[in-house]
């Protein structure tokens, strides 16, 4: 069968040790099953894979069809949130540990990928946020997220103070070690961490979990996705917005953190038969010590 994807490119994890000797096997592999093969800029530069085309990220998203994503989640978080605008769709090989996103284990990449290639495969169009610091009436940050918008009281102080409104609607002032808002994809993260539910990727909505929150009733909430969240810093001190933990806005008392549903999706595709359930069993180590 011909491939469907005819223009690949590979974005590679290449502080991860063997990753040279990965991505270029990947790299033959792919030509091999007749598909262009080009090697994000950053990849290829830092693992010295100079035999290869090499492309940009806009450029990539203006002439490939596809992207292979190698490593773990966070090097998917890394460049989905920057290809998201272009509808480029992202195939995950997991070189990296829990791998919720990442999903093809390397071992046996090949065998996946193959019928991958040629169309047959499952799409899963996943929801970003797109959050702002406002202070004093005007944007000092902007950051796109797919996983979590978290506000964070500093490492060596105590808890902070937070405004919470929904929509323009006041809904609590808490104190705690922080917030978290987090999208379906991001529910299996931090917010899992503290406490929160898991949200299926189908769910339009997100989850708003509070870190170490001094009263003991004030518990996750899920809230639709339509509308804005708006969180206020009221005091404490050394406050940050952390966005998927890879960009950090440091925050004064007054700055309001508004998150909003992007306008872009992420694309990503799965081999034909996945299950977000299977994924759940997999990574949450689900039905250990059972016998089937």
């Amino acid at each position: 069968m011909k491939p469907k994807f005819r223009h690949v490119a590979i974005v590679g994890k290449y502080n991860a040790l063997g990753s040279r000797s990965a991505l270029e096997d990947l790299a033959h592999f792919i030509d091999g099953q007749g598909c262009e093969v080009v090697f994000e800029r950053d990849t290829a530069y830092n693992v010295g894979l100079t035999q290869f085309t090499v492309l940009d990220v806009e450029a990539i998203g203006a002439q490939c069809d596809l992207v292979l994503v190698v490593g773990g989640d966070g090097t998917m978080l890394g460049i989905g949130r920057q290809l998201a605008r272009f509808n480029i769709p992202l195939i995950g090989i997991n070189q990296g540990r829990l791998g919720f996103i990442t999903d093809i284990p390397f071992t046996n990449y090949k065998t996946t990928l193959v019928p991958m290639l040629c169309g047959e495969y499952e799409e899963d169009r996943r929801c970003m946020m797109q959050a702002q610091v406002v202070r004093d009436g005007h944007c000092v940050f902007d950051a796109t997220a797919m996983n979590d918008v978290v506000v964070n009281r500093g490492a060596g102080s105590g808890m902070i103070e937070l405004r919470v409104e929904v929509d323009g609607r006041f809904v609590a002032n808490q104190r705690a070690d922080g917030l978290i808002i987090a999208s379906p994809t991001g529910s299996t993260a931090y917010a899992l961490s503290a406490g929160g539910p898991l949200l299926h990727p189908s769910i339009a909505g997100w989850v708003l979990v509070p870190i170490a929150p001094h009263t003991l009733s004030n518990r996750p909430i899920v809230l639709a996705d339509s509308g804005e969240v708006a969180i206020e810093i009221v005091s404490g001190r050394d406050a940050s917005a952390n966005f998927d933990m890879q960009s950090l806005a440091s925050l004064m008392h007054g700055d309001r953190i508004t998150v909003r549903r992007s306008q872009h999706q992420v694309r990503f595709l799965h081999p034909r038969g996945w299950s977000y359930f299977d994924t759940l069993r997999q990574k949450l180590h689900w039905n250990e010590g059972l016998v089937a």
